[in-house]
């Protein structure tokens, strides 16, 4: 029987991972978490894995891992991938924590079912992206239309777009947009997603990691390739294709993250099943596009220069980490997101960025330092 490896078995990803996986009647042999060791033990208890890992050494004593064999932090994880006999492997790390991981995953010759975000964001030149399998619903919904267009011999591909909910504060004048605390940014429209990824969707950061991680895995599709993004309110348009020939192709679901999943983990087996509910096809006049205003999402000025040097993905994702880090900490407005990520991508834009891994590794550290500085400043 397939068994897989869920990394960040206790967010909401993982947490559907799992679902997803005892639907299609596979295995589960190894799960890793970070601090919620009480969700971690029932998981452990219904999907009996041999392989366990946790962040934090001092959550052994919470831990009932029933015979599965533990690891503890990073290296501990890495290790557990290396132990692990199954061949794939789902990374829903949250942020830069999962990028070796990723690089790990692939060191093995496993193939990565990817939902973390920064592996790319930080360290796309680094990655094969052949051996991925993208399961954001933008990027899933991307790969879908090319799939079908592939098997037909169509290679004329050329734009990308990829759809942006907008945020809780889609509806918010600019000024009750940067003056925002975190109650109100938690009040997603449409998703049930974590805090971060939430907050990272009412700044557009999140779309930004999205185009990113666009232009690492389709690139070469096309070497004049457009990557651009709307907000379309009702979520129920993932993303789009245009041909030569100016024709839009696009993929709609409901939103719900089980459907990439199960063609992550199902594989063909996922078009013979229903894992979701069917869109209905009357709800398809709520479909509203609109422009990235950057009056109200300031940070999204920096798409074409993300886009023209990709490897300041590093600096963006430091500078963001930080920012949120104390957003969600202090009793502070999102414009302190703003400017920090702003104020850090301004003081390296000009920097001249080699590809190798050592080198993305120490800017990170850098721009996170830089962040701090602005922050001390802010605040």
């Amino acid at each position: 029987m397939e068994s897989f490896v869920v990394l960040g078995a206790t967010g909401s990803i993982g947490v559907n991972a799992l679902k997803v996986i005892s639907a299609f009647g596979k295995k589960v042999e190894a799960l890793s978490a970070g601090s919620n060791i009480e969700l971690l033990n029932e998981q452990i208890s219904l999907y009996s894995p041999s392989l366990v890992c946790i962040a934090n050494s001092w959550d052994l004593k919470r831990l009932e891992p029933k015979g599965a064999k533990v690891f503890i932090g990073e290296e501990g994880l890495l290790e557990m991938l290396s132990l692990a006999k199954s061949l794939k492997v789902i990374n829903a790390i949250a942020g830069f924590a999962g990028l070796h991981a990723s690089l790990k995953t692939l060191e093995l010759q496993k193939d990565l079912i990817l939902s973390n975000k920064e592996s790319l964001v930080v360290a796309g030149s680094r990655f094969d992206v052949s051996k991925i399998i993208p399961i954001d619903s933008e990027h899933f919904g991307l790969w879908y239309i090319l799939e079908g267009l592939k098997a037909k011999g169509e290679t004329n591909v050329t734009r990308l777009i990829i759809t942006a909910s907008g945020g809780a504060l889609r509806d918010k004048s600019a000024k009750e947009v940067l003056d925002s605390k975190l109650k109100s940014v938690l009040a997603h429209p449409n998703w049930k997603m974590g805090a971060r990824i939430t907050i990272d969707s009412a700044t557009m950061v999140n779309k930004l990691y999205e185009v990113l991680e666009t232009y690492w895995l389709f690139k070469d599709l096309n070497k004049n390739l457009k990557i651009d993004s709307l907000i379309e309110r009702s979520s129920s348009i993932h993303s789009l294709v245009e041909l030569e020939d100016s024709s839009l192709l696009a993929h709609l679901a409901n939103p719900d993250m089980r459907l990439p999943l199960s063609f992550g983990i199902g594989g063909k087996e996922a078009f013979k099943e229903s894992i979701i509910n069917k869109l209905d096809l009357k709800d398809l006049v709520k479909i509203d596009f609109r422009e990235i205003d950057t009056k109200l999402y300031p940070l999204w000025k920096y798409k074409d220069l993300l886009l023209e040097k990709p490897s300041l993905g590093a600096v963006l994702n430091a500078s963001n980490e930080v920012a949120l880090e104390a957003f969600l900490s202090e009793n502070l407005s999102l414009k302190v997101i703003v400017d920090i990520v702003s104020k850090t991508l301004e003081a390296f834009k000009d920097t001249k960025i080699n590809d190798s891994l050592e080198d993305i590794l120490a800017l990170h550290k850098e721009a996170r330092s830089v962040a701090l500085k602005q922050l001390h400043d802010l605040i």
